[in-house]
């Protein structure tokens, strides 16, 4: 894993020190992506210039060397990630005739670019990656990012040069840079907790989506264009649904993901994985303990607070693999010590709060490997959260019933504390089945209740992943984001997946991972969203998503194999945390100085009086789920301000 950045002055009035010196500066500021090396190229004479950081993962030799220039001298690439077929790719070449100096997959991706092309070259490569590659034959600079968005990379015009960087710290370096809020950005972020590509809380720095590459050659509105289209993959697998039984569907999947788990076990350095003990992670562990001859590195955190601990149950499931575990308990304290740093982490206004216990988990992994893998992307590729299943049963019951109905309805559920409908429901559940039982149900329902006047089922979703903070906090008018795409038909639950792969899955889940790991000098990989899984799971009949009627379904019949499942059955938690009850208690002090009046005025872009108003109110009303994040949302984003603007 490594960081990157560049400059090119396509009207060449940017002398050499000056190009040199600010991709430098820029490159440092990267330093933790990369530790182990650093490097940067300059051609003055067609005003551009590319860095390099590297985190030495295969070929640790200084034949990994970046920004590398192919064997004909044509190409230079700065490259961050890992291009997992190498070994098939370099086969490929050398039957072509190519001659390698190292093993690096960073030689193999510039010499297929070399000889296939650009856009050849991504399609034949099967990794997660950012890269910025200059075309001295053509003077051109084309940057690109892997199918599902796992590695960051922001661009923009800055003063008539075009700027890129895995991170948006590095843009302070740019000659001519003045950090600027993007309304319209602030506006998404305070009602998703993320910025969504491709925008990014600095006017005039966007990101690069998923699967896109942008070329320039020295015109401002070059716009990027997509090499490999989710949506499309979306759409045709719903036409071309794979015939056959569940449990035949079921050992594809667990064919495919045991082959993404294999090549992402390859590294000249220790391997390990996180392990929550949820059906995700303890999968990907079971495959690689499948695969490997020692017991795998484990790694998991846990809180002392009842209803968020999920360590006891990735003791259960560690202790049955034979993993060689460790697993680190959060307390307040290791919170307070990680929060002033959030700001740097994160240097765009980020709030989701398991922020904290995923980069304290990756802390935790450095200390003994270079590559952890993860489970993500499971809940979005087999549908496995609860919320795919109510919104479509809600949204069908609701659209057959009249408005004036649905909305005493919903007025009845916000006459009654969440925390309230919380406990009452809990005592219900007692009777249902582990795996049906939802966490802070009373929170969901009060969400719910928001769809009472809703009529699109876009709509509804949209309401469903948002917080609705900005129009009660925001001074200015807010500017609507255009209609997402929604699959055609009565999908619902599969438009709803897309939706979240989309948006969600990139711009919070993976920013969040890789930040937070990144912030460590730790290589996070996610065999989940290899592009041939994905691909497969687009073909899934939604039966097969919910073969037993709960979501997922493919991913528990594999695990089944390696772990009972009375170790698997019990709720969904995900990677929650207490932050209601440390805002109350040992943060409160810092929480109420980045709301202070003063402080929030003084940023011009919140109504103080209304912030102030969120603050008393979280403070006398406990429990309340949806009041505390949007809270968070807030101290983020004035943690965010006070360090970068």
């Amino acid at each position: 894993m490594c960081g990157i950045s560049g400059l090119f002055d396509p009207h060449l009035a940017s002398p050499a020190d000056q190009l040199t010196g600010a991709v430098v500066a820029m490159t440092n500021t990267l330093a933790h992506r990369g530790p182990d090396d650093h490097g940067h190229w300059c051609d003055p004479s067609h005003g551009v210039a590319l860095g390099h950081r590297r985190l030495s993962i295969v070929d640790l030799s200084p034949m990994g060397h970046q920004p590398m220039t192919s064997r004909s001298g044509r190409w230079v690439l700065t490259f961050n990630g890992e291009i997992y077929n190498h070994p098939e790719i370099r086969t490929r070449l050398a039957a072509e005739g190519a001659d390698f100096r190292g093993h690096s997959d960073t030689e193999v991706l510039v010499e297929s670019i070399d000889r296939w092309g650009v856009r050849a070259a991504l399609a034949a490569a099967n990794g997660m990656f950012a890269i910025g590659v200059w075309d001295r034959a053509e003077r051109r600079l084309t940057l690109a990012r892997d199918r599902m968005g796992e590695k960051p990379l922001y661009h923009g015009w800055v003063a008539g040069r075009f700027a890129f960087a895995s991170e948006l710290k590095a843009f302070h370096h740019v000659p001519g840079f003045t950090p600027t809020v993007d309304r319209e950005a602030l506006a998404h972020y305070l009602e998703r907790t993320m910025v969504p590509a491709p925008l990014s809380m600095l006017d005039g720095i966007r990101k690069l989506p998923p699967g896109h590459l942008l070329e320039i050659d020295g015109a401002a509105d070059a716009a990027p264009e997509p090499y490999w289209s989710l949506l499309s993959v979306a759409s045709v697998g719903a036409d071309a649904k794979l015939d056959g039984t569940p449990d035949a569907h079921a050992a594809l999947v667990a064919e495919r993901l045991a082959a993404s788990i294999k090549s992402r076990m390859v590294a000249d350095v220790p391997v390990g994985a996180f392990l929550s003990g949820g059906i995700d992670s303890s999968l990907v562990v079971a495959l690689m303990q499948q695969q490997s001859s020692r017991p795998v590195r484990t790694f998991t955190v846990g809180f002392d607070a009842e209803g968020y601990d999920e360590a006891a149950h990735a003791r259960a499931v560690a202790h049955h693999l034979g993993t060689d575990h460790t697993e680190l308990y959060l307390r307040p304290s290791d919170a307070l010590d990680v929060i002033p740093s959030l700001a740097d982490i994160y240097d765009e206004p980020f709030a989701d709060s398991s922020q904290l216990p995923t980069y304290l988990v990756s802390a935790m992994a450095r200390d003994a490997v270079t590559v952890s893998l993860s489970g993500d992307g499971g809940d979005e590729l087999f549908a496995g959260y609860a919320r795919y299943q109510v919104f479509r049963s809600t949204w069908n019951r609701m659209r057959r019933v009249p408005g004036p109905a649905r909305r005493a309805a919903a007025a009845t559920i916000r006459r009654v504390p969440a925390s309230q409908l919380n406990r009452w429901i809990t005592r219900l559940e007692r009777v249902t089945p582990a795996r049906l039982r939802l966490s802070r149900p009373g929170d969901k329902l009060h969400k719910l209740a928001l769809l009472a006047d809703v009529a699109d089922e876009r709509d509804a979703y949209e309401i469903l992943m948002t917080q609705r903070l900005a129009p009660r906090l925001l001074r200015d008018r807010i500017v609507r984001p255009e209609r997402v795409p929604w699959l055609a038909g009565d999908e619902l639950v599969r438009s709803a997946q897309l939706q979240d792969q989309l948006s969600y899955l990139p711009d919070d889940i993976l920013v969040k991972v890789d930040r937070a790991s990144m912030a460590r000098s730790l290589e996070v990989r996610v065999p989940m969203l290899d592009h041939e899984l994905v691909e497969l799971s687009w073909r899934l009949p939604t039966s097969t998503l919910f073969a037993d009627g709960s979501g997922k379904w493919p991913l528990r019949r594999v695990l089944a194999d390696y772990v009972p499942a009375a170790i698997m059955d019990r709720p969904k938690m995900g990677f929650a945390v207490p932050i209601a009850d440390w805002l109350r208690g040992p943060l409160r002090p810092w929480a109420e100085e980045l709301l202070s009046e003063r402080r929030v005025s003084d940023a011009g872009l919140l109504d103080a009086t209304r912030v102030r108003a969120l603050w008393a109110e979280h403070l006398t009303r406990a429990g309340d789920w949806h009041g505390t994040y949007d809270l968070w949302s807030v101290l983020m984003l004035q943690d965010w301000l006070r360090r970068w603007t």
